[in-house]
């Protein structure tokens, strides 16, 4: 009875050991599977997303319309200004249609090659953001102002120590005052906020580029006044065309048509037209 049972034991306990064994064995097989089919969407993925953004018709382009005279709302409430010109010449010379968005600025870097084909929002050229993104040549060069009341002692950078600094987040303005000594920034995703601030005592200073600088201070002018960066020791920058970083077709064809528009004095019209007023 006893070798009985242990042989009906043995049985089923070989079916059980088969069972296991058929399990563990069938795992690995649809998890094979399940990542083949993974891999070969992925691999289908990358190949939809590796094409340039000259494949395109419409070239999406991102903008921060509150940068006069760079960008700003137009009368109709659409971005406008010298930016605005410039994408849409250099769009006529690549033969491709332009649609322009306006985002905010801290936006615009994050959003290349997804939301917006080109950024164009007078950005400047930082080693921070070349990791994320491909720039076009520089276009213009400009330096950083110090927007203050007229009868503030803001007059060196020394001066900025332990003061209430207005500016627009994710600028140069914002990287430069996070670093003064004792500073108390404020970030605005408007510049035109921070100069209202300043106007209401909220802040000490706002520091933005020397051309948005000019531009909100002749709108107060008995109530403000812009100081040169060159007396607070900032160093000239760089304003260029940020693109999706990979994409050497469209970084090659933007340069070309920036080019042209400088060699046939385009660049030189809408410089005139919209910054300097010749």
């Amino acid at each position: 009875m006893k070798k009985l049972l242990a042989l009906v034991l043995t049985g089923v306990l070989g079916v059980s050991l088969l069972t296991a064994c058929g399990s563990s064995s069938s795992a690995p097989s649809a998890a094979a599977e399940t990542a083949s089919t993974e891999g070969e969407a992925a691999s289908v993925e990358a190949e939809a997303s590796s094409g340039s953004a000259l494949d395109k018709d419409t070239l999406i382009i991102g903008t921060n319309a509150a940068f006069p005279p760079f960008e700003y709302a137009g009368d109709d409430g659409t971005p406008a200004g010298f930016d605005i010109d410039l994408i849409n010449a250099i769009g006529e010379k690549l033969g491709k249609k332009v649609e322009v968005k306006d985002m905010e600025f801290d936006s615009l870097v994050a959003s290349i090659g997804n939301k917006i084909d080109i950024a164009i929002a007078g950005m400047t050229v930082t080693e921070e953001r070349q990791k994320m993104v491909d720039f076009s040549d520089s276009y213009y060069e400009a330096v950083q102002n110090v927007i203050v009341a007229k009868d503030s002692a803001i007059a060196s950078a020394d001066d900025l120590k332990n003061k209430k600094i207005g500016v627009q987040l994710g600028t140069t303005g914002d990287f430069i005052a996070s670093d003064i000594e004792g500073s108390e920034v404020s970030q605005y995703n408007k510049a035109v906020d921070a100069v209202n601030d300043l106007l209401n005592g909220r802040v000490d200073c706002v520091i933005i580029d020397a051309n948005p600088a000019q531009e909100f201070v002749s709108q107060h002018a008995e109530e403000l006044t812009a100081l040169e960066g060159t007396q607070f020791g900032f160093e000239t920058e760089n304003y260029a065309i940020a693109m999706p970083k990979g994409d050497t077709a469209l970084v090659e064809a933007v340069n070309q048509a920036l080019k042209e528009l400088k060699e046939d004095g385009t660049f030189d019209k809408l410089v005139a037209a919209n910054i300097t007023g010749e």
